[in-house]
């Protein structure tokens, strides 16, 4: 497979209801592997791929993203797009490796990575059957590129995001929220008062949304 990832895999012979979980600028393959034992009672397949930018984060630590922070200018489109790719090429080899249940792939990102999870899901939403974004936004390049779809409609979305985030502030998360309802999507959009971070409070409100909109669902082949 493309790129490092870590994985959790749940007993049995599957397929399982999967997450696609994508960390944020500076983390790692293993920085949301962690919630795996709690998502869907640990029956969840948990896929963790590692962003393919490399950089220093301090004292000779490597740290990996999606795609080159800018300064704060928008992603470089060549670059977004090299991200997409090997994303999706990652996803691809996951169905044949993993006992992936195609009807149930939820993307969930944080910060960065939820800024490829809004790529993926908004350009595909066939492939998916949700999209958590937290303390994420979504960017003027990815809207500029999503053609409204039928498959948008009622599709499940989770925003969440901290009102004293100091990375994003929650204004973009607000911005995100009026994007995602103009596509006619079935949003939900909570705000905590919290960091950039995943208080308890917020992952509770992410393990019953899971449950209720994507993972216990009945979907249609």
């Amino acid at each position: 497979m493309n790129l490092m990832h870590t994985a959790h895999v749940p007993a049995g012979d599957g397929p399982f209801p999967t997450i696609l979980a994508l960390h944020g600028w500076g983390a790692n393959a293993h920085d949301l592997l962690g919630l795996a034992p709690l998502l869907h009672g640990g029956q969840a397949l948990v896929l963790a791929p590692q962003g393919p930018v490399a950089f220093d984060v301090g004292g000779g630590m490597p740290g990996y993203g999606w795609f080159p922070i800018t300064g704060g200018a928008p992603p470089s489109p060549e670059e977004f797009e090299r991200g997409r790719d090997a994303l999706l090429a990652f996803l691809d080899a996951a169905e044949k490796h993993y006992p992936v249940d195609r009807r149930k792939i939820v993307v969930m990102g944080f910060s960065q990575g939820g800024v490829m999870a809004y790529d993926l899901v908004l350009r595909d939403p066939e492939r998916f059957c949700g999209l958590v974004a937290m303390s994420s936004w979504y960017p003027d390049l990815v809207g500029q590129a999503i053609q409204k779809q039928d498959a948008h409609a009622n599709f499940p979305v989770l925003v969440m995001h901290g009102t004293e985030d100091p990375m994003i502030p929650v204004a973009r998360a607000q911005e995100s929220r009026d994007a995602l309802l103009a596509l006619d999507m079935a949003l939900a959009y909570h705000e905590y008062e919290m960091g950039h971070e995943i208080r308890p409070e917020a992952l509770r409100d992410l393990l019953v949304w899971l449950e209720e909109k994507c993972l216990t669902t009945i979907m249609l082949a």
